[in-house]
């Protein structure tokens, strides 16, 4: 099976991920025109070879036209510093002049003369985006601005990189484990330590591990973990892989301790038996035995731990010894933030100990669609096994809006979506 192997030692970005693939062998002029597809003006693509601590890859830049800049340099004094300035990859993420929304950003790519399968895996790795600032920041994922990516350059790199895999007969990805640096960057709200928030919040909604080394820069932007979640089926160290071909995308800042680039692999992989397409990662579940909990701290220990970023949290009533009534209390976290769970679970309950297993998940792909109901739109979350729709789930926030408005049952609406994405 035709793989793409994503080697992450020096963390990813939306543009050194078009380099890489680029240098793999995806065709630049193809990939120009595919791009025009959007109807974006304002810009131009520029791709070269280059040399980064002395390995030779591509460089991949978009120039902005209308700026007179040009995306991924940071050349420029502080004073005229865009978000993220210390960003080792040289992402910049502009400010307002070029901030979109997310409805925005998926009814341009919807209008697009862009292949099914391109228009769909963009919207979604910019869904995984919004959904996260949309936690971050309190707002429906629809109405979030994106001050990180929703500029042309952006909406260039994530597309680029759909038409890249596209060009490259859509191989399956694979992923090493994600290293993340350290340090602190500028985002639109001020300053936040590495990894950002919403870097943070993207990747845990995936479930992802993440580990910190000591470059004093960022390594993974908000773009390159989207990406990331969005098309890497799991994460791990090379297992019987062939390889045929290795690319190098080039960032534009040195780094002190490794080279700022991207290793991509192309090879083959054995099929799995009886593969499916799902998708797979590992999780960290932490579980203890309270006998003595009142409701109100279950309510409050489950609020903060999903405010900290929890995967999920749960409570089941069980029997202790000598015939107790109980509760099983529950946490699934990625695997890195174990111990910093255990940590709260331990200090806002009654808790004297907590158990730490390790879980493998198996999840559907996810996308979502837009269906026009008598009420109006609702956005549907589908989920996919094997390419066939499986679940569709509308929703709530989309429903809740048009029931108000129509003066019906929230279910009546539900139940309209459903009736709409099931055909």
């Amino acid at each position: 099976m035709k793989t793409l192997y994503l080697d992450l030692f020096s963390g990813i970005s939306g543009d050194m991920l078009v380099g890489a693939l680029l240098d793999l062998g995806a065709d630049f002029a193809a990939l120009e025109r595919g791009l025009a597809a959007l109807g974006v003006t304002g810009y131009h693509l520029h791709a070269a070879r280059g040399l980064k601590a002395g390995i030779s890859g591509t460089k991949f830049d978009v120039h902005l036209e209308s700026a007179g800049a040009h995306h991924h340099s940071h050349g420029h004094p502080p004073s005229q510093a865009h978000e993220h300035p210390s960003a080792p990859h040289a992402e910049p993420h502009r400010g307002h002049e070029h901030s979109r929304d997310f409805a925005g950003i998926r009814d341009l790519i919807a209008a697009s003369a862009l292949s099914p399968w391109v228009k769909t895996t963009a919207t979604t790795v910019f869904r995984r985006i919004a959904e996260a600032e949309g936690r971050i920041h309190n707002q429906p994922p629809e109405r979030v601005h994106f001050h990180e990516v929703g500029a042309v350059d952006s909406i260039v790199d994530i597309v680029g990189v759909c038409l890249a895999l596209e060009l490259l007969g859509r191989p399956r990805v694979l992923a090493s484990p994600v290293v993340e640096g350290t340090g602190w960057v500028k985002c639109a709200h001020g300053r936040f330590p590495v990894p950002t928030p919403a870097t943070v919040a993207i990747l845990a909604a995936r479930g992802v591990t993440l580990s910190q080394c000591a470059e004093p820069q960022e390594l993974v932007t908000p773009t390159g973990a989207a990406l990331l979640a969005e098309l890497a089926e799991s994460f791990g160290p090379l297992a019987d892989f062939r390889l045929e071909r290795v690319g190098y995308g080039l960032g534009t800042r040195e780094h002190q301790t490794r080279p700022n680039v991207l290793r991509v692999l192309l090879g083959e992989t054995a099929p799995a038996v009886a593969a499916h397409d799902w998708e797979t990662d590992t999780v960290a579940v932490l579980e203890t035995n309270l006998d003595d909990v009142s409701p109100e701290i279950l309510g409050h220990f489950t609020e903060r731990a999903l405010a900290a970023g929890a995967l999920d949290v749960f409570h089941t009533p069980i029997q202790m010894k000598k015939g107790r009534p109980a509760t099983l209390l529950t946490v699934l976290c990625a695997e890195a933030e174990a111990d910093r769970f255990a940590a709260l679970l331990l200090n806002e309950t009654s808790a004297f100990g907590v158990r730490q297993t390790r879980a493998e998940r198996r999840k559907l792909r996810r996308e979502f669609v837009t269906v026009t109901t008598r009420f109006g739109e609702v956005t549907v979350k589908l989920g996919r096994l094997d390419g066939r729709v499986v679940q569709a789930a509308p929703e709530f926030e989309s429903c809740r809006r048009l029931a108000e408005v129509a003066g019906v049952p929230l279910k009546t609406v539900y139940e309209a979506a459903q009736a709409v994405a099931g055909q």
